[in-house]
């Protein structure tokens, strides 16, 4: 189900934290935190991290147009990662499953038949699917998902879905970078160790969320969305 309100945090235990300096930073830092009951206290795992986003920055995500009057919107095609809070619900990876077991997460095997569909006009759009499997491959637009090295591992982000709202964006991850000063076409992107160590650690039983803002956003909810203290970076 699409989470457009901050009512989600309070069922969770593992939330993985985004900040970037502001709208149009194509960088930031990532830092995940944990806590033994839906009561108790944000604990940090490690130490936080850099990331990349969209390679126009980040953009309030469907389902929170209305938290601030303040920033961009998120829209298709506009090279922005989505703001807000979103659930961190499958793992992907060319391995195939059985290789994979100690992932918590649903996982996904990557084949060269799986397509994520950014096609508007398409019954499957912000969907990745199997066109091989399919009834009807309705769309003219998709990312080849098995073509893409950086997506040797990542993870669904829940974002916009069931249903997605036709032109808010789509096929959003957590992936491999392709360095610091890279960016992206609107996913998170980090070192592939950090990664697979963070994808191994989400638990679905966790119900893992991702809180992505501005460091001016996060300062202004956090209080209000019982956020936990960042970690301090010069």
């Amino acid at each position: 189900m699409r989470l457009s309100t901050p009512a989600a945090l309070d069922a969770s235990q593992q939330i993985v934290v985004v900040v970037t300096p502001n709208w149009t930073s194509t960088t930031g830092t990532i830092q995940r935190f944990e806590r033994a009951t839906t009561s108790a206290d944000w604990t940090p795992i490690g130490s936080s991290a850099p990331v990349v986003v969209g390679r126009t920055g980040i953009a309030w995500g469907a389902g929170f147009d209305d938290i601030s009057r303040d920033g961009p919107h998120k829209h298709e095609g506009d090279g922005k990662a989505p703001a807000g809070i979103f659930p961190l619900d499958t793992a992907f990876g060319f391995a195939p499953r059985d290789s994979m077991q100690a992932v918590k997460l649903p996982y996904v095997q990557l084949l060269p038949t799986t397509d994520c569909v950014d096609d508007t006009a398409s019954a499957h759009y912000n969907t990745v699917v199997d066109k091989s499997i399919v009834p009807s491959v309705d769309w003219n637009s998709a990312e080849h998902m098995r073509e893409v090295a950086q997506y040797k591992i990542g993870v669904i982000v829940g974002y916009n879905a069931a249903p997605p709202v036709k032109g808010r964006g789509s096929c959003i991850f957590l992936h491999i970078w392709a360095g610091p000063d890279s960016h992206t076409a609107g996913c998170t992107a980090f070192d592939e160790a950090k990664l697979r160590d963070m994808m191994m650690w989400l638990d679905q039983a966790k119900r893992p969320l991702l809180v992505q803002l501005t460091a001016n956003d996060y300062a202004s909810l956090q209080g209000r969305w019982k956020l936990p203290a960042l970690e301090r970076t010069n």
